[in-house]
């Protein structure tokens, strides 16, 4: 018979927490005294409406270990795409200054949003995400998810700027 632990939300939080540790603090987290990470302008994001939001790419392990801590606000149609592989994504806002919308992608619809998320300044951090899988996340500033129109189930045409040296494929 399994072992059943009487308070499993706690602790998969508290499991969750040391993982995300172990993932964002490591050798790749930044140190206080280093430069945020700015990505070049590497894939856009058409809506619906036409808008076109331009994205950083995170598609290396340290610049999605890093994202977009110390970063100031990010202005309007701006965001950092981060692509996976199908998984269960979870994201924190540990050392992020300014609040964030976090859109949970998966085979080309949004499937979780994640609005207005709460600056964490040190540990331990509260982390965000669906309980199902997906395969990217992108981060606007608050408030970009609604004004935009971007909801649960909003189709999801992430354009690679192939013009740009590092282009992913």
């Amino acid at each position: 018979m399994p072992i059943r632990i009487s308070n499993p939300p706690r602790l998969r939080t508290l499991g969750q927490c040391l993982l995300s540790l172990s993932l964002v603090a490591g050798p790749t987290a930044l140190r206080a005294s280093e430069a945020p990470q700015i990505l070049p302008i590497e894939a856009e994001w058409r809506l619906p409406s036409g808008q076109i939001i331009r994205l950083e790419v995170a598609d290396e392990r340290r610049e999605q270990a890093i994202g977009l801590q110390l970063r100031d606000p990010l202005p309007p149609l701006r965001g950092m795409w981060f692509p996976f592989q199908d998984q269960l994504l979870r994201f924190w806002m540990h050392r992020t200054p300014a609040p964030l919308d976090m859109v949970f992608i998966n085979d080309n619809r949004v499937i979780a949003i994640e609005a207005n998320t709460i600056p964490c300044p040190r540990l331990p951090c509260r982390s965000y995400g669906p309980d199902s899988p997906g395969d990217g996340v992108v981060e606007l500033a608050a408030g970009e998810a609604a004004r935009l129109g971007i909801t649960v189930g909003s189709p999801v045409r992430i354009r690679v700027l192939m013009d740009h040296p590092r282009a992913i494929e």
